[in-house]
């Protein structure tokens, strides 16, 4: 296909960047640490896994390198899922061609937890694109107030910057304070209630298939156009995951606060709508999409992945509701080339309703590494890396029988009450670039994810050139 390889080698690349086969090289991070989910330290090579010898480092294009004999790569993988009664689906496709290599029940819909979050993200850039930068601002109100309105960043923080963080900041509650305080003050304005917009949202704040204890547990907020700091209750405390119950008033009464320590009493409002064309305060703004999607895919995060799923839906002009959202989210990879085997409620992967099949969670993949598409390479960017990053990190892919994936194998995970998923990109040992999809579990029993990474560490050893032409 003309100009893919071009683009394969950039990610190639990017995933030798990871590490080098030295005794003292220490792994780099590929998203930087950020306010809402720390990321663990930096780790050496050493401390965690050594790459085997056996696993050879790629050619500079991916493609380059011999197709996998599909029947000797059947092999592997069907002797690790474990025979028809397996509670498994699976498929492993050439990213470069697009070529299916193995399949297990692959076009069979399967609960696919946090791979919804490719799905989403892939949406998301292919729509409002990876510059897109979501606002809140502060406007005039009536009354002798002004309104707080959010436009669905749930990054918007009131914690203290980081110097140094290496990643475009996250939109500061502070910073729009003092915007708003200075401009206050400058109209001879001392006193101000603060109302809250919240409208650019409606419908329910969660969605089918959530289960109760998400919110309690802090798996997420709930879903609303303003919020701070993911509406935690205690954000400078990872430990804490406890949310607020109605995040735009917490929102307004924090910004209140921060309003009077600028020299502006205030105090907090009532829920209203702006009126169009009111004098705009001040405003800021989120990192770009491609910041936010590579965030979300290493993390995981719930929050940033609703969020995003819901500005699908205002892109294409509908409502931002959690059924428009998903309608949105399929509309659009439909347009990019998967058609079919997406189903979902949801943008995080937290509803159980969702169904998508591995055929087409391997199909995202490919189209995001390829340059067909370069406007979603972020979906790959923040995949994270196999034993060292984001939900892939240690213990995962640091045993004997996972570690040959350890720094070839990204990918995004999965996991609810007895679902487990796994769905990237890995390089085998002949350098050729593979997608797969391993999806596990019903629901109702016990999975094991080391399963999937070995799996997918199978894939990333396999040297088994030789494929012909006719694809498995």
């Amino acid at each position: 296909m003309p100009g893919r390889g071009r683009a394969l080698v950039v990610l190639s690349l990017s995933l030798l960047n990871v590490f080098a086969v030295t005794a003292g090289l220490a792994v780099a991070k590929l998203t930087p640490d950020r306010h809402l989910s720390p990321q663990p330290p930096s780790v050496a090579v050493r401390d965690v896994v050594r790459v085997p010898a056996s696993v050879a480092i790629p050619p500079a294009d991916p493609a380059s390198g011999p197709l996998p004999d599909t029947s000797t790569l059947a092999g592997r993988l069907s002797a690790l899922i474990g025979g028809p009664r397996a509670e498994m689906s699976a498929v492993v496709i050439d990213a470069a061609t697009g070529r299916s290599l193995f399949e297990w029940r692959s076009r069979r819909p399967a609960t696919p937890a946090s791979t919804t979050k490719l799905v989403t993200s892939v949406a998301a850039l292919a729509s409002v694109g990876p510059a897109h930068r979501i606002t809140t601002q502060v406007v005039h109100g009536t009354g002798g107030g002004i309104v707080l309105v959010g436009g669905g960043d749930p990054t918007l923080t009131a914690l203290p910057a980081r110097p140094g963080a290496g990643h475009p900041p996250f939109a500061s509650l502070v910073d729009l304070a003092r915007q708003t305080a200075t401009a206050l003050k400058a109209s001879g304005v001392q006193q101000v209630r603060v109302d809250y917009d919240a409208s650019a949202y409606e419908g329910p704040r969660t969605a089918a298939g959530w289960k109760p204890n998400y919110m309690p547990d802090g798996e997420v907020a709930p879903v609303t156009a303003l919020t701070v700091d993911e509406g935690r209750v205690s954000p400078g405390d990872p430990s804490k995951r406890t949310r607020v119950s109605d995040p735009p008033a917490a929102a307004a009464k924090q910004f209140a606060r921060l309003l009077s320590r600028n020299g502006v009493s205030a105090k907090p409002g009532r829920r209203t709508i702006a009126q169009k064309g009111a004098v705009r305060l001040g405003a800021v703004q989120s990192p770009p999409m491609s910041a936010l999607v590579e965030h979300l895919m290493t993390e995981s995060d719930n929050d940033v992945a609703e969020a995003v799923a819901r500005q699908v839906a205002i892109k294409l002009g509908r409502p931002a509701t959690f059924a428009d959202a998903a309608q949105a989210v399929e509309q659009v990879v439909a347009r990019v080339g998967v058609r079919e085997g997406v189903s979902v409620n949801d943008g995080s992967g937290l509803s159980t309703r969702n169904r998508i099949t591995p055929m087409a969670l391997a199909r995202i993949v490919s189209l995001a590494a390829g340059d067909d598409h370069p406007e979603l390479r972020a979906a790959v960017t923040g995949l994270p890396i196999a034993g060292f990053s984001g939900t892939l990190s240690p213990p995962r892919f640091t045993g004997a029988t996972s570690r040959a994936g350890a720094g070839v194998v990204r990918a995004k995970t999965g996991t609810l009450a007895g679902v487990s998923t796994l769905a990237g990109l890995a390089h085998d040992a002949d350098g050729r670039l593979l997608a797969f999809a391993f999806m596990a579990g019903d629901g109702k029993g016990p999975v094991d994810p080391g399963k999937l990474d070995q799996l997918a560490a199978a894939v990333a050893a396999c040297g088994c050139g030789g494929a012909t032409a006719a694809g498995g």
